[in-house]
């Protein structure tokens, strides 16, 4: 395994091998994705220990949206059991969770960092015991709340990008993991950012279109019903462009446009 530092036009490169790569497949990478969520929703409802377990699966579920992916990119149609290939019986199974773990762990400090901030409010919204009010959304207490939650946050998403990857395919241990994961998005900064940025600006035009399509349709309470699809179809291709930063970052020719060969 060799990390390997990539130009910041590969950023906009993830964003269209992502895109391309879901077109093969729309139907199956889609239903992945609605599927990711589901399963996320119900663990979540589980009583007490819903939320903590729907974020110990995050890290595998993830992992099962990278191999779906890369199914698709060989061509195949990849079936919804590929979803949890990760929590499988296997060798790494022990390491996927133990990711999972450290997840949930540090995720809920970065909530009860926001506690401090706000009381709780911010951390009720997200979890689905609060509704999301525009009274509540606008005050001071719950903007600080949120923006010391995206500072935490940042850190926590360069730890966990490459870590699902890193223990199933290459076999790390989860703490190692992390560690490669981190080093490798500060050293590729400048592509993430710019890969960052491309996913805001589409997800902005999904919006965008979704308000032109309710203005013409002449009917402003369809904006919800027109703006759902567009923005499942959309996150379902930003988890399909996930692979192939992984693929740049820890592979050699990263500005190939031909797939890569598959991760062993």
């Amino acid at each position: 395994m060799n990390l390997q530092i990539v130009p910041a036009r590969a950023g906009l490169k993830w964003v269209r091998q992502g895109m391309s790569t879901f077109w093969r497949q729309p139907l199956a990478l889609s239903g992945l994705f609605f599927l990711f969520m589901l399963t996320v929703s119900l663990v979540s409802i589980v009583p007490l220990i819903g939320n903590a377990l729907a974020l110990i699966i995050l890290p595998a579920l993830t992992l099962g949206m990278m191999a779906a992916t890369q199914t698709a990119s060989d061509g195949k149609f990849p079936m919804p059991s590929v979803l949890f290939v990760a929590l499988k019986n296997g060798p790494h199974r022990r390491a996927m969770f133990h990711l999972g773990g450290l997840y949930a762990l540090i995720f809920l400090v970065v909530m009860g960092a926001s506690v401090l901030v706000d009381g709780g409010t911010f951390a009720k919204v997200y979890f689905g015991g609060e509704a999301m009010t525009p009274e509540v959304v606008t005050t001071d207490s719950f903007q600080s709340a949120l923006w010391v939650s995206m500072l935490f946050y940042v850190p926590l998403s360069m730890m966990f990008w490459h870590a699902p990857a890193l223990v199933h395919w290459y076999g790390l241990p989860a703490v190692k993991s992390l560690f490669f994961s981190f080093v490798a998005c500060w050293r590729n900064f400048k592509a993430f950012f710019i890969y960052v940025i491309a996913w805001g600006v589409i997800f902005m035009l999904a919006g965008m279109l979704a308000l032109l399509i309710t203005s013409l349709m002449g009917n402003p309470g369809m904006m919800s019903a027109a703006f759902m699809p567009l923005a499942l179809m959309v996150a379902a291709m930003f988890f399909t462009s996930m692979l192939f930063s992984v693929r740049d970052c820890f592979a050699t020719n990263v500005l190939d446009e031909a797939a890569p060969e598959p991760l062993n």
